[in-house]
């Protein structure tokens, strides 16, 4: 995933590398030319990647990136893998991808090509369309509505008023209601010596044919890999998503819902108002969820579930008549 939406500084070497954090490195010469800082599902040769302590080193394939992680993770490592080691990772992390990435500069999007619309389209003079931006046929952007650089716009898609649309890529038939942010950046920042450091965002916003978004709801991309919505998947007013988040197709989110991040979402998931779902964990398909519970733990297919945390929609309530009745 080349970072289209953003300046890439690099090559980088290890020096660069060594001046802005403590590292131990092995298998590397210094005249190695890092080209980019990528997540581990898109890691190739001439990338810089990383690993977390709590993931699995079998997430390492057998590309030639090398591998960013922690002193402690150094024992899992095969001797023939390219690493940088360092106290760590979060923090380190952040630091190298403000090194890699930034946002273009306004005279970099004055230089790129004018946004190309398609026919028939209805288009406020209020909008405000920045180069690289590819609109198609029968859509409609209604006044006050930001279409950031490099975006793609379906065909008959309706944005509308005041919204803001950014490193993000529509499919056909798409819906955004009022107010909506869509393509910021996410909540991904490292604490360190009381200072936060945020993590450039380098990920997308990628949302299928169909998808309905209601009237203020903020939708991140991600921070290393995409965040994805399926098709024909609705959502509510007021609810948010977080960055790397990966939902499927034919659901439904009623409002005040929240999805924290990298949490993945199966098809036919119907959630009732105010339910949080925790990050980092999977529901199945077909599963309902009622409304103002809290999801921590995975849930499996066809599961119907409630409460806080939330539990299989039978056992919530024979305990709650057993306490309440």
């Amino acid at each position: 995933m080349y970072p289209s939406f953003f300046k890439n500084l690099g090559p980088f070497n290890l020096g660069n590398i060594s001046s802005i954090i403590d590292i131990i490195s092995t298998n590397i010469k210094k005249d190695y030319q890092f080209t980019d800082f990528l997540g581990i599902a898109n890691s190739k040769e001439n990338t810089l990647t990383f690993i977390n302590d709590n993931e699995d080193i079998k997430k390492i394939n057998s590309s030639k990136s090398v591998i960013l992680c922690s002193k402690k993770k150094l024992n899992q490592l095969k001797n023939n893998h390219s690493y940088i080691a360092v106290d760590d990772v979060h923090h380190s992390v952040a630091k190298i991808s403000n090194l890699f990435y930034r946002n273009y500069s306004s005279n970099e999007i004055n230089d790129m090509a004018k946004p190309k619309i398609g026919t028939n389209c209805i288009i406020s003079d209020n909008a405000v369309i920045e180069n690289g931006t590819i609109i198609g046929n029968n859509v409609t952007i209604n006044s006050g509505v930001i279409i950031k650089n490099n975006c793609t716009i379906g065909d008959h898609c309706y944005i509308d008023s005041n919204s803001v649309i950014s490193n993000s890529i529509f499919a056909e038939n798409i819906k955004i209601g009022r107010n909506c942010s869509i393509g910021q950046s996410g909540f991904g920042f490292s604490i360190f010596n009381n200072k936060n450091l945020k993590i450039f965002h380098i990920g997308r916003v990628i949302l299928q044919s169909r998808v309905n978004i209601g009237s203020n709801c903020s939708i991140d991309r991600g921070s290393f890999s995409d965040t994805t919505i399926g098709s024909n998947t609705f959502f509510d007013n007021l609810c948010h998503v977080a960055h790397n988040v990966t939902i499927g197709n034919n659901s439904i989110f009623a409002a005040m819902t929240g999805i924290a991040g990298s949490a993945k979402i199966g098809n036919n998931v119907m959630t009732g108002g105010q339910v949080g779902i925790a990050g980092h964990i999977s529901v199945g398909n077909n599963v309902k969820i009622a409304a103002k519970s809290g999801v921590f733990k995975s849930v499996e297919d066809n599961e119907t579930i409630m409460g806080n945390p939330a539990i299989n929609q039978y056992k919530f309530l024979k305990a709650y008549k057993k306490n309440y009745e």
